[in-house]
């Protein structure tokens, strides 16, 4: 079975008993490997287009072939670009942005980070400043370099001596907090019947009555290598790749197709590698789109910060090489969680 999958990978064509005979050291005789393939075409490993072809190995017949795969380690080189990529970002969202492209760079297939919303990420200060004509800039700065500006528009003056007490007070209360909690609490306390009697929890309250700190719901997700699917030997015709790009971009679907291949039991799980997760395969994409019907995916969840949970992926056709997506995902997943923890 193993090396019917592998040939086809290879080739792309149908394989033959002859084939599959030929490169056996066993020198297992074409008739005995058209017999066992007949067995394996009864139980739904294997199809074939024409009665007289090759066969070419199902979903199943790949499920199967990943199941018995391990990540193995990048070539030194390899290894070394994705080190230097990713370290070199400023930012994290400059590293997942890289990320993105490292994965595409290194699988010649479509490669996908997505990070959670910013609510989830941890507060390191806040700071306002004020400009003209009743505006005012609010900065939120998240761990790990995670930057939101936002630019206010007040109906009262607030002059800066307030501005530094609103942010002092802030920073004094919740550098540490995820946002989503510091938030809540915020709103919390400025619908207290106290608040009306502090100054601070007034002004408080206009700022964020006018924006400041309001939720983000939207997660981000970086893409990259959508040529790649219109090159190289499994390239797809245009109108293929025009319907397939149209579910790609359906960010709500695909945060959910991530979500459901890699957390779900559906999912193929390889053994632990250099990454901080095990690695989640599924072949056969279909449930979440008819155009990603012979496609698959592999992907792994990545802490990219504490309390901020980002999630790895590449799809490409179900006729790729696994072993090498399966090492690319492993390592770009474990040298960001690796940076992310000494920075």
């Amino acid at each position: 079975m193993t090396s019917i999958v592998k040939s086809y990978i290879l080739t792309g064509a149908p394989v033959g008993s002859r084939r599959i005979s030929e490169r056996r050291k066993d020198r297992l005789s074409s008739a005995s490997v058209r017999n066992v393939m007949a067995e394996l075409e009864a139980q739904g490993l294997l199809t074939h287009p024409h009665t007289s072809a090759g066969r070419v190995p199902t979903e199943k017949a790949f499920r199967f072939y990943v199941q018995n795969l391990n990540a193995a380690r990048l070539e030194p080189a390899e290894a070394d670009f994705v080190r230097v990529n990713l370290r070199e970002a400023g930012s994290l969202e400059e590293r997942l942005g890289r990320s993105s492209q490292v994965l595409a760079a290194l699988t010649h297939q479509v490669g996908i980070v997505v990070a959670a919303p910013i609510s989830q990420a941890v507060l390191d200060y806040v700071q306002f400043v004020r400009l003209a004509d009743r505006r005012i800039l609010a900065v939120v700065v998240a761990r790990g370099d995670v930057v939101r500006r936002r630019i206010l528009r007040i109906t009262e003056e607030i002059a800066p001596g307030e501005l530094e007490r609103i942010a002092n007070y802030l920073n004094r209360n919740f550098v540490g907090w995820k946002l989503a909690a510091a938030r809540h609490e915020i709103l919390r306390r400025i619908e207290q019947e106290r608040a009306a009697y502090d100054t601070v929890l007034r002004r408080l309250r206009l700022l964020y009555r006018e924006g400041f700190l309001r939720e983000e719901a939207e997660t981000r997700i970086y893409m990259q290598g959508t040529p790649n699917l219109v090159e190289g030997d499994q390239a797809l015709d245009r109108q293929r790749v025009h319907r397939l790009l149209e579910a790609l971009e359906q960010k709500e679907k695909l945060i959910e197709l991530l979500d459901q291949c890699i957390r779900a039991d559906l999912v193929v799980l390889a053994q632990k590698s250099d990454g901080p997760e095990p690695l989640s395969v599924r072949v056969g994409l279909e449930h979440s789109s008819p155009v990603l019907k012979d496609f698959a995916l592999i992907g792994t969840l990545c802490k990219i910060r504490p309390g901020l949970e980002g999630r790895l992926a590449v799809i490409g056709p179900t006729r790729m090489h696994y072993e090498r997506v399966m090492s690319a995902v492993a390592h770009v997943a474990g040298t960001f969680h690796s940076l992310s923890k000494n920075n």
